[in-house]
């Protein structure tokens, strides 16, 4: 027995030198392979220490991270892929890199993230990338890649995340691609990839983001409906000829649709009218026939550009709302009455060069009495008591003249005083000064609910009960002309921005030397002092907080992308979103910094709160979107720790197997064991972590962020207790 027993710690004990032999040649050869490169400069010889070097306990490489580098690598083929069996990550996106991919790429069959995005790399995709079986994210977007994609993408099985957008490529989209069902992310937008969407698209169920625009594309299949968990859409600029397929409306889940710039025919399908859309963009096609009347029931609808295009017939009653950003149904056959909701919300030029509409609306014809009773007959209730509303408040109008006379500078139209301000005030709020003064009793401290470096909020209740928030400024340049001029053209841009998840900007208020700016009040404060009080703390419960980071993300995501001129935040702290009654989150302060310094650009003007600002700005000063993506990392991280997360945001890579997701988690609230919840509060620990990389470049966009946390997400498959950061990272659970 004893015998046997010393065999087999003999034999232990050999297996034991030979692996750590191997694995101590294994990390000599990874050495001399990063040596070799020429792209690293150290003064020590333990190759784990160097600047984007992460080793395992074996000393053998996982990962590399050299992304945005200061000076250009060269050739990507100086890395010794061979060398390197154990890598997990490879980052080398905006560091200069040129020539081809090589094939010896593909026996890094560990590997699953890779990322060359923002180069300069040319040749074909080779086909040995289809060896890397593991790869859960793929961004090779922006580089000058050349030739089609390879059909055997397909057994890239565990893909998530694809973006092969802004290259050359050309050729069909392979139908293997439908073989990737867990794909949620794909862009293969600003190619030149031709032919048609082949119909086993419809395999991805769990794509949420397609984006196809950009390219060639001559035919859209039907197999578009079985996308059922799709968000966004765009396939804008192709050359698709074809009627819109009738299956589209099958993608229940979709918000974003964008087929504008193509040479669709035929009528808009009535399916979309089911759809739950936000964003509608089918402008600069051939399409014809009648706008569907489903389109009334599109409620959460707040963009719609048919414009240039064939459409005939009247225009169907929608659903007012006054988080309308454009309506364009310029360039068509359209007649009839224009709806008295689309009045308020239409922008100049939006029912021009149609065939014979008429309405309410300056520089348009009135309607005959004919046609107007027709009208009438058919209109809503709503749509009566709307126009009722509105007929008597223009009665006010010559009774308010008298206002003009006051000391309070002159506006350009009369408006009740005590009237529906919110849909009257326009852009200037000053003819309501008086009230405000007495609400407010001269601004008197009592009222005053907060204040910063450049202004004082207070509370407001006006006669005709609404209450409002008001930012009083108090810089010493309101004096100047061309202060206020420069200062009301940001406010009328603010103005216009209306989104659900952003506290609305009324207008402002100008009288002598006070100036104020007037928006929406919210019940329960900042989350910042949410977070900091107990009682609060506890309110505000895991599925609440996560729907909190989801309202700032949705809300940055619009203002980045949705914009039609793209507006930085500049600010995002804990201080400036603000709860309701029903602790829904709303970012406040958007472009305040800016508004206080008009004449200020984006590149140059800094701001922001000291916790939450992105790293880079303190050697680049330059204001980015990128910098708005950070300081949601910090806010998103704050919300689920209940604190700032300080040390958290400095935390090496290689310390995230020692730091586990409950560790962090507010503790006084249960922990999220529940499976139903765990599983929202992961996509949101995981993007925030993504959000606050110490490189811009390798940070989300806030539209890659928003779509993230709307995406289904599936149970974990890693108990509570056992997921770290290093899981969430590596989307390994």
């Amino acid at each position: 027995m004893a015998h046997s027993i010393s065999e087999v710690g003999l034999i232990w004990a050999v297996v034991t030198m030979a692996f750590y032999h191997a694995a101590t040649i294994e990390a000599s050869t990874q050495f001399e392979a990063l040596i070799s490169t020429g792209w690293w400069s150290s003064d020590t010889s333990d190759h784990c220490k160097w600047h984007g070097i992460i080793c395992n306990g074996s000393g053998n490489v996982t990962e590399i991270n050299l992304h945005n580098c200061s000076r250009g690598l060269g050739e990507l083929s100086k890395l010794e892929f061979p060398s390197f069996q154990s890598l997990v990550r490879l980052e080398l996106s905006s560091c200069g890199l040129n020539g081809s991919i090589p094939p010896q790429i593909g026996k890094l069959t560990e590997l699953t993230h890779l990322d060359l995005s923002g180069n300069f790399l040319t040749g074909e995709l080779p086909v040995s990338l289809a060896n890397l079986t593991q790869l859960v994210e793929l961004h090779l977007s922006q580089n000058h890649i050349y030739g089609s994609i390879p059909s055997k993408i397909g057994s890239m099985k565990n893909l998530i995340d694809l973006n092969l957008g802004d290259n050359h490529l050309v050729g069909a989209i392979p139908p293997s691609l439908s073989q990737l069902t867990k794909l949620t992310f794909l862009y293969l937008n600003g190619n030149q990839i031709n032919g048609s969407i082949p119909l086993e698209i419809g395999n991805l169920e769990n794509l949420i983001y397609l984006l196809l625009n950009d390219n060639n594309l001559t035919g859209l299949s039907h197999g578009i409906g079985g996308l059922i968990n799709l968000i966004y859409l765009s396939l804008s600029r192709n050359k698709i000829s074809q009627p819109i397929p009738e299956e589209l409306g099958n993608c229940s889940s979709l918000q974003h649709l964008d087929l504008s710039n193509n040479y669709f025919t035929g009528d808009i399908p009535i399916q979309i009218g089911d759809l739950a859309l936000h964003r509608i963009d089918l402008s600069n096609n051939l399409l014809v026939g009648r706008i569907p009347s489903g389109f009334q029931n599109l409620r959460s609808l707040d963009y719609m550009n048919l414009s240039h295009n064939k459409l005939s017939g009247t225009i169907p009653s929608l659903t007012y709302s006054y988080n309308w950003t454009l309506i364009d149904l310029s360039y068509n056959d359209l007649e009839g009455h224009i709806p008295f909701e689309l009045q308020n919300a239409s922008q100049p030029g939006a029912f021009d060069h149609n065939k014979g509409l008429c309405g309410e609306i300056r520089g348009w014809p009135h309607c005959k009495k004919g046609h107007r009773i027709k009208m009438i007959i058919v209109i809503s209730l709503s749509t009566i008591l709307f126009l009722s509303f509105a007929v008597f408040g223009c009665l006010f109008l010559s009774a308010q003249k008298k206002r003009r006379d006051k000391k309070i500078l002159p506006t350009e139209a009369a408006a009740p005083r005590h009237g529906d301000l919110f849909s009257i005030w326009g852009f200037d709020g000053r003819l309501v000064y008086e009230d405000i003064i007495k609400a407010t009793k001269d601004f008197d401290i009592k009222y005053c609910i907060g204040a910063g470096g450049s202004s004082r909020v207070y509370k407001a209740q006006l006669p005709d009960g609404n209450v409002v928030a008001l930012k009083k400024l108090h810089h010493l340049e309101i004096e100047e002309p061309a202060y206020i001029k420069s200062f009301k053209t940001e406010v009328q841009i603010l103005s216009a921005i209306r989104h659900r998840d952003i506290v609305k900007l009324h207008g402002f208020c100008q009288h002598k030397k006070a100036m104020f700016l007037i928006y929406d009040y919210k019940e329960r404060g900042n989350l910042c002092d949410m977070l900091r009080n107990e009682v609060g703390a506890v309110e505000l419960d895991w599925i609440k907080r996560v729907n909190v980071v989801k309202s700032i993300a949705h809300a940055l995501s619009y203002m980045h992308h949705d914009c039609n001129t793209p507006i930085i935040h500049r600010d995002i702290s804990s201080n400036n979103i603000l709860l309701d009654s029903e602790l829904k989150a709303f970012v406040s302060d958007f472009g305040t910094a800016k508004l206080i310094y008009p004449n200020s650009s984006n590149q140059t003007l800094l701001a922001g709160t000291y916790g939450y600002i992105a790293p880079e700005l303190a050697y680049t000063l330059v204001v980015t979107e990128k910098c708005d993506v950070y300081s949601f990392g910090v806010v998103a991280l704050e919300t689920m720790m209940g604190k700032h997360p300080k040390e958290l945001i400095t935390i090496p890579p290689s310390s995230a197997q020692s730091i586990m997701l409950g560790d962090i988690l507010d503790a006084r609230l249960s922990p999220p064991a529940d499976l139903r919840v765990l599983k929202d509060v992961i996509p949101v620990v995981r993007m925030a972590l993504k959000c606050i990389d110490s490189n811009p470049q390798s940070r989300p966009t806030m539209q890659h962020v928003s779509g993230a946390l709307l995406a289904h997400s599936p149970f974990p498959k890693v108990p509570f207790h056992e997921i770290s950061l290093w899981h969430l990272m590596n989307q390994d659970v």
